[in-house]
């Protein structure tokens, strides 16, 4: 059986197998860049006011949260996402936005969901050259891989490239942000740490202004990974 996966601005993903949809980081920013040069405005979505790009998207039976900023952690969207028996994995910061009727987890944690494996690893920012201050630190946020129908997913959340991305051990798919700025990795970083990671595919997100056809061409160049450029809520099959 395959696993589909579909993507949305700016890193909320959708794996949906074995009978289970998944949902990582649904919540959105009112901006989003398409490509380097085109910006499109967020009113453009069907529903501006919870964020769900797709009138009909399916319920939930397990929704992540990897931190607690808006582009990430939205209470409208996953509220509208849920169902009586979704459960709602996030950091110990999502409370205030989420409520407490969510499983707070930390980094480096491992959690069996119903035959999803979930594990928790470190997201952060570092200081370094050309950066005026650290926006994700260490230990707010996670990354998670979900294990499924025996193929590992990474999703990255806000994070720089760190040196705990290459013990992530095999991974499949993975999700790297490439926008820099203050939040995370930037381009040039990101195709590092896929190289780093090595999974069979990569896919970009969080880009900003950066392009992610640049990433693919940069990545494919320099090593057998696939990377593929996401369109809004297009299916992909691992």
């Amino acid at each position: 059986m395959s696993i589909k996966i579909k993507w949305f601005p700016p890193s909320w993903v959708q794996i949906k197998a074995k009978n289970k949809i998944i949902y990582i980081d649904p919540a959105y920013l009112k901006k989003y860049y398409k490509s380097s040069s085109e910006k499109v405005e967020f009113s453009s979505w069907p529903d501006p006011i919870d964020g769900l790009p797709e009138k009909d998207l399916e319920l939930a039976d397990i929704i992540l949260v990897t931190h607690h900023h808006k582009d990430h952690c939205k209470r409208v969207t996953v509220k509208r996402l849920s169902q009586p028996h979704t459960s709602v994995i996030a950091t110990k910061r999502c409370l205030a936005e989420l409520g407490k009727n969510i499983t707070v987890i930390e980094a480096n944690k491992e959690v069996d969901m119903d035959g999803v494996g979930i594990k928790t690893v470190e997201a952060y920012n570092r200081e370094k050259s050309g950066r005026t201050k650290v926006t994700h630190r260490k230990g707010i946020g996670v990354g998670y891989v979900i294990t499924i129908e025996g193929k590992s997913i990474y999703h990255a959340g806000d994070s720089d490239l760190v040196p705990e991305m290459e013990l992530l051990g095999k991974i499949e798919a993975a999700f790297l942000p490439i926008g820099g700025k203050e939040f995370t990795m930037n381009l040039s970083e990101a195709v590092r740490a896929a190289i780093a990671i090595n999974p069979k595919v990569v896919f970009p997100m969080h880009w900003f202004e950066a392009d992610p056809q640049e990433f693919k061409k940069e990545v494919e160049k320099r090593s057998e990974i696939e990377a593929k450029v996401l369109q809004d809520g297009k299916i992909y099959r691992l």
